[in-house]
């Protein structure tokens, strides 16, 4: 196959949009200005009472405050800084509510591919897509953690989201299951740098040994089915919109950042001394 690895989109990465921050800074600015143009606090909500000023003042003002912002450029990027911690940890207390709310669903589901230890102490969920960029960029540091923590275990959901190609995949790989072939399958197809569709995930499944016509019967069985309906819904439920996304504990992880493997390996080491409830 050929490489195409430059044409396989991403999935949505990680991290804080620069262009809701900065409307929640347009934001800010303008209550500032309510205030000094004569605004007043009622109920919690700003109203503002400009008719004592005639209209020469108000731009005056206006220009006051502007020149003040040209002066001291820095403090709209502590504004916009403050806004995205603000929002960071508003993020972080909803995947605790959520995580607590769906503990069993996210790392206890039976129906759910688990690769390195089974019984291992601490668990690490990925939803992923096999098209995903980002995903393949990141998946190195999870065989890595695998290979060198022997009591993680890690549990893969299948959130084909990119295309009918990524769906068709999934279903192969949840079909391996069947025959005690997931991971092995699994990164085989993550690691590809083609688009990874239908067909070459049944290839890839022969050239590791797995009995192609059984896949083709099992890839459309309701425990396949069910088990991509349900992650569908759990990503849902847990405003997973894109991939890859990483749960620990109840915190989430993401996007494939450069420090990921040190991210997890940290935060498993944490909840090895307080203990966890959902791992």
């Amino acid at each position: 196959m050929a490489d195409t690895s430059s044409d396989i989109p991403n999935s949505e990465p990680t991290g804080r949009p620069s262009r809701a921050a900065l409307i929640m800074l347009v934001a800010t600015l303008a209550v500032i200005g309510l205030y000094i143009l004569g605004g007043a606090t009622r109920s919690n909500s700003v109203v503002a009472d400009t008719s004592m000023f005639t209209d020469p003042q108000k731009r005056g003002i206006e220009q006051i405050v502007k020149d003040y912002l040209l002066q001291h450029p820095e403090l709209m990027v502590e504004v916009q800084t403050a806004l995205e911690q603000k929002a960071a940890r508003a993020e972080a207390e909803q995947t605790k509510k959520l995580v607590s709310e769906n503990a069993k669903e996210i790392y206890r589901h039976p129906d759910a591919p688990v690769a390195g230890n089974p019984k291992g102490d601490i668990t690490v969920v990925e939803f992923f897509d096999y098209n995903c960029g980002y995903c393949k960029r990141g998946f190195h540091n999870i065989r890595e953690l695998i290979e060198k923590d022997k009591n993680v275990r890690v549990v893969f959901k299948e959130l084909p989201i990119l295309s009918k190609d990524s769906e068709e995949a999934a279903k192969v790989a949840l079909a391996a299951r069947a025959q005690g072939k997931y991971w092995e399958l699994h990164q085989a197809l993550i690691e590809s740098k083609g688009r990874v569709t239908e067909a070459f995930a049944l290839e890839t499944a022969g050239k590791l040994g797995l009995d192609v016509e059984k896949l083709k019967v099992d890839k459309d069985s309701e425990a396949v089915k069910g088990e991509l309906a349900r992650v569908e819904a759990l990503a849902r439920k847990m405003n997973i919109s894109g991939t890859p996304h990483f749960l620990i504990g109840s915190e989430a992880i993401g996007g494939a950042p450069e420090d990921l493997l040190d991210q997890l390996t940290a935060k498993i080491a944490t909840l090895r001394q307080s203990g966890c409830a959902y791992c």
